[in-house]
């Protein structure tokens, strides 16, 4: 069975086969609930087979979970990947785009007196449209999926980490231990110690208590690592592409207080699995650190299905996945410092603006590697343009990063509210953003699946029919790449990809830097010295 054929209504003829099959493809996008177990499980779980006739497929935990099911033990329900990454602008279809966005909403949720009339102001219905397109959607009330999130968090929780159950109770989202306690034992017939004897405790490679994130296989950990790596900011960011690990600094906003820490991801070699261990500071915001992290790295994707829309693009590498980012105000002050740059330069830019108005770590909190924080908007915001033009940007890039910090609180972009469209004419009314750099914001801020930048110089080579011919103009290069919706993000990594693996064969010609009167385009001097625009 074709994994995209795969119907919102589960019917046993069309999951059976792949339960049977234990396929990867399918896990996170359905559950098998067993009738004579009363327990549900994912697709790939390893325990014996029931039979047809004792199967319920549900297309979600929560779904199963206001059937009076209970999450398996041995596969584990909470560490599945999401649907399908972020929720896709369609007119066509609104309310079921509202009500995915609705439950991304409910996914990094923290706060305890959160409630529908809260969420249904926030995307701008009534609350009574919003029971009715989520119940539509997801097949439960918002207040049910909310409440199996937090559920399956805590679970989580309780077996990977060796938290005391009134902080499980907190990060989960639940107001009180006595709360918790009730809505477990009532939900899942267990006391959460007894949870804990019975389920040992995740650890990174680092010996740190760890979260177990899953994705569906393949996934290019590689090329992912190396991408991250090429533009990770001294101070801020460190890649061992050995260890397979990535460490971070990062700033979070839990329940109206900024907490900030440092966080440790590895690729486990084993599973398809990453292993995420926050710092101590970061744990009781565990519920809005999982979902950002899976965002981050495209945990969520269906490579199945990606590669085969991007048909010989992917045979080479299969499983490439979109990075996304940890902070959007952070790739947005990285985009404009690698405007007509290469990626090298547009990291040492960056190191030195950490250097001069990022915020140390708190020693308990550092690593040898990782110090530091990236600037808060407010700080850049304040900041004299010489003072950030002394640092070698030029000043018409130091004066485009003041606009941004200035104008951030109310970006849709900061926000990642709303149509994708609104997000980009936000960003390209700021001077020194034109639509190249306000489409790679929005392809890695958003993790938006179906971004083509508009005059890619590389991209208008790598979709070249003959390499010897004059470069086609962006207009046909934009109709080459239509074969590749939805997913020309996708599509745009793999070809800039290729071209860093064929080496600086060809360089960006000055003259074919598309002329605009944004940031877009270079300065004289700049002309005269064109390099590729960092990507």
């Amino acid at each position: 069975m074709d994994a995209q054929a795969l119907p919102r209504t589960q019917a046993p003829e069309d999951c059976y086969p792949a339960l049977v099959a234990r396929d990867a493809r399918f896990d996170g996008l359905w559950f098998v609930g067993v009738t004579s177990t009363g327990i549900y499980c994912r697709p790939v779980c390893r325990v014996r087979t029931p039979k047809r006739e004792n199967c319920l497929f549900f297309a979600s935990a929560a779904q199963a979970e206001a059937a009076n099911f209970r999450p398996c033990l041995k596969c584990r329900p909470e560490l599945a990947p999401r649907e399908d990454g972020p929720a896709r602008w369609s007119v066509m279809d609104a309310s079921r785009t509202l009500a995915r966005q609705a439950a991304e909403w409910l996914d990094a949720c923290d706060d305890p007196e959160a409630s529908v009339e809260q969420l249904a102001d926030r995307l701008g219905i009534t609350s009574r449209h919003l029971r009715r397109i989520f119940a539509a959607e997801h097949g439960v009330t918002p207040l049910q999926y909310l409440q199996t999130r937090r559920l399956l968090l805590a679970k989580q929780l309780l077996t990977d980490t060796a938290l005391p159950v009134a902080q499980v109770a907190l990060a989960a989202g639940f107001g009180s231990v006595r709360r918790f306690n009730a809505a477990f034992a009532q939900h899942y017939r267990l006391q959460p110690g007894q949870l804990r004897r019975e389920m040992p405790a995740a650890v990174s490679a680092c010996g740190e208590p760890a979260l177990r994130l899953a994705y569906r296989p393949p996934y290019a950990v590689e090329a992912m690592l190396q991408f991250l790596a090429d533009r990770a900011i001294p101070g801020v960011e460190a890649v061992d592409l050995a260890a397979r690990r990535i460490e971070r600094s990062l700033r979070l906003q839990h329940r109206g207080e900024i907490l900030q820490g440092r966080l440790t991801l590895s690729f486990d070699r084993e599973q398809p699995l990453v292993l995420l261990s926050p710092c101590s500071a970061l744990w009781n915001a565990s519920a809005a650190l999982i979902p950002l992290v899976r965002r981050w790295l495209d945990l969520d994707a269906r490579p199945d299905a990606i590669d085969r829309r991007l048909g010989q693009l992917a045979e080479q590498e299969p499983g490439l996945r979109l990075p996304g980012c940890c902070d959007r105000f952070e790739l947005a002050v990285r985009a404009v410092l690698g405007q007509q740059v290469t990626v090298a330069a547009a990291r040492t830019l960056a190191g030195r603006l950490v250097a001069r108005f990022g915020a140390p770590l708190p020693e308990d909190q550092c690593s040898p590697q990782v110090t530091r924080l990236f600037p808060r908007p407010d700080v850049l915001a304040g900041a004299e343009v010489s003072a950030i033009a002394e640092l070698g940007i030029i000043r018409q890039r130091a004066e485009a990063l003041i606009a941004i910090a200035r104008a951030w609180p109310e970006l849709a972009f900061a926000r990642g509210e709303g149509p994708p469209q609104q997000a980009l004419d936000g960003l390209v009314a700021l001077p020194g953003i034109g639509p190249w750099t306000a489409h790679y914001m929005l392809m890695r801020g958003w993790s938006w699946p179906d971004i083509f930048p508009p005059g890619d110089i590389v991209l208008r080579r790598r979709l070249s029919p003959d390499a010897q011919q004059p470069l086609p103009s962006a207009r046909i290069s934009e109709q080459a790449a239509e074969r590749f919706q939805p997913y020309r993000s996708y599509a745009v990594l793999r070809l800039w990809r290729q071209a860093a693996l064929d080496g600086p064969a060809r360089r960006r010609p000055a003259a074919a830097v598309p002329a605009n009167p944004s940031a877009d385009a270079p300065s004289p001097r700049a002309r005269r010295h064109a390099l590729p625009q960092e990507r």
